[in-house]
């Protein structure tokens, strides 16, 4: 492989495996900020238990993040360093809010949240837990907004005599179009996998118990009898999660029907290439699923829809949608010789995987809440395999939209302004990218068995006790860490 191609498979290794952090870290840190106002609100100590539980958890997952995502911005000028110097002047701006405030506040009132349990006001502890969620939210903003430059650049002058792009209007950067729908899609994604989460950890806990209960003694009983008194709190975990789901997953449904509409009105060869759209039509029908020939240009068997494609990209059952050969012609005119076409394939099928993924994980979340109803608990020999898809599903539907929004892109790394070929560092050698490809892949590896393994270990022990004082008996010891 060449230097190009190296350098985007290690972005996109790097970049997918910390994105499986972030949507967790952003929609466990809502949640759990849920969880504790209603225990300082009626008192009960299970939703104490649920706060503390799903704290710990939120917080190893939140460690992993930070130590995956500050690669991400090494990269820029280890292996994108002509992308860097292109764009530095514009991309640079919200990343340094995005660090400079976002993330100084989201980990320092994080820092106070952990360490401030019996030493704050309940009231003062809750807000900083507060303070923490939207530190996280506002640290999405702001990188969302770098990102949406690429999508669609605006706010600059290109400055021929330096050969750069160069800031003119930050406002119009941070409200560009893209990342005002953007945002809010990408934040019902994250409370998609939060939600998730909780309801599966919940589930599962609900679900050994009453196997448990079935047995008559031994270690069954045991557990049985350990966690019947957790079995409120748990339920009301399963419903706070399948709840949160669903609600996130119709945001999703609204926030990317809109997104569509805007994807189309900046890069058009993005919508075209989500169907595999060679041909312009009118109306356009979506594929559901589709075999075409080995070129991938001529399609051989599919299930469509009649004019979704049509109102999913402008709001009109009837509107004509431009095709992949016409874009090409019209982009060749604008920009000169070359292929203005994404990987097809790549974003066919991811833009369906999205979706399906998506759809799915809402289904299993209703299915969920259907069966613990009145006070029913699951007991089916399946539960165990669906509780564990659960939290998957919007993960990985997560992880394959942003690699359609990137891939869809191709061949620009700035849409109009800078091809992907032209960003990579031209100093860098195949053998120096090849070798931190594979030292980040192990150690990538590595981090993900740590990261399962301290989830699995605190999911299993359960619900914690809280039935010790709030505060110490000496409160003027030095402050120590509550997990």
């Amino acid at each position: 492989m060449d230097l190009v191609t190296l350098s985007r498979w290690q972005f996109a290794i790097t970049t997918v495996y910390h994105f499986f952090f972030v949507p967790m870290t952003i929609g466990l840190s809502g949640l759990v900020a849920v969880l504790q106002t209603a225990w300082v609100r009626t008192g009960k100590d299970e939703y104490l238990k649920l706060t503390k539980f799903f704290g710990k958890l939120f917080l190893i997952n939140f460690a992993l993040g930070v130590v995956t995502g500050i690669v991400q911005e090494f990269q820029f000028g280890m292996n994108w360093s002509a992308y860097s110097r292109f764009v530095g002047d514009i991309f640079g701006a919200p990343l340094a809010l995005e660090g400079l405030l976002a993330f100084f506040m989201e980990s320092t009132f994080l820092g106070i949240w952990i360490f401030g349990w019996g030493r704050l006001n309940k009231h003062l502890h809750l807000l900083m837990i507060w303070l923490a969620a939207v530190g996280t939210v506002l640290s999405a903003y702001f990188i969302l907004a770098a990102n949406s430059f690429m999508q669609n650049p605006v706010g600059f002058t290109f400055n021929e005599a330096r050969g750069r792009a160069e800031l003119t209007d930050f406002a119009a950067v941070l409200t560009n179009p893209v990342v005002l729908i953007t945002f809010p899609h990408q934040i019902f994604g994250c409370y998609m996998v939060g939600g998730a989460f909780i309801a599966a950890v919940a589930g599962w806990h609900l679900w050994r118990t009453t196997r448990a209960a079935s047995l008559a003694d031994g270690a069954g009983a045991e557990i049985a009898d350990k966690a019947a008194s957790d079995v409120v709190a748990f339920r009301k975990a399963i419903k706070l999660g399948a709840i949160t789901l669903l609600i996130a997953g119709l945001g999703i449904i609204v926030t990317g029907d809109i997104q569509g509409k805007v994807m189309t009105q900046v890069q058009p060869m993005k919508m075209a290439s989500a169907e595999a759209l060679y041909d312009t039509e009118q109306p356009a029908s979506f594929s559901v699923i589709t075999i075409g020939t080995p070129d991938g240009q001529h399609e051989l068997w599919a299930i469509k829809i009649p004019n979704l494609l049509s109102f999913l990209a402008e709001g009109n059952f009837h509107a004509e949608v431009k095709g992949i050969r016409e874009l090409q012609s019209a982009y060749e005119q604008t920009y000169g010789p070359g292929t203005y076409s994404p990987n097809i394939p790549l974003t066919y099928w991811s833009f369906r995987w999205m979706i399906g993924l998506g759809l799915a994980g809402m289904a299993a979340g209703a299915w969920l809440l259907f069966a613990i109803r009145k006070g029913r608990s699951p007991s089916r020999g399946y539960w165990p395999a669906l509780l564990i898809a659960l939290p998957l599903l919007p993960l990985f539907a997560n992880s394959f939209g942003w690699i359609f929004t990137e891939t869809g892109r191709q061949p620009w790394l700035v849409f109009g302004l800078l091809t992907t070929a032209a960003g990579v560092s031209p100093n860098n050698t195949v053998g120096e990218v090849l070798t931190s490809m594979i030292v980040f892949t192990a150690l990538y590896g590595t981090l993900a068995v740590i990261e399962v393994r301290l989830m699995l270990k605190y999911i299993r022990e359960g619900l914690p006790d809280v039935s010790e004082p709030e505060l110490p008996a000496d409160t003027d010891a030095p402050m120590s860490f509550a997990y």
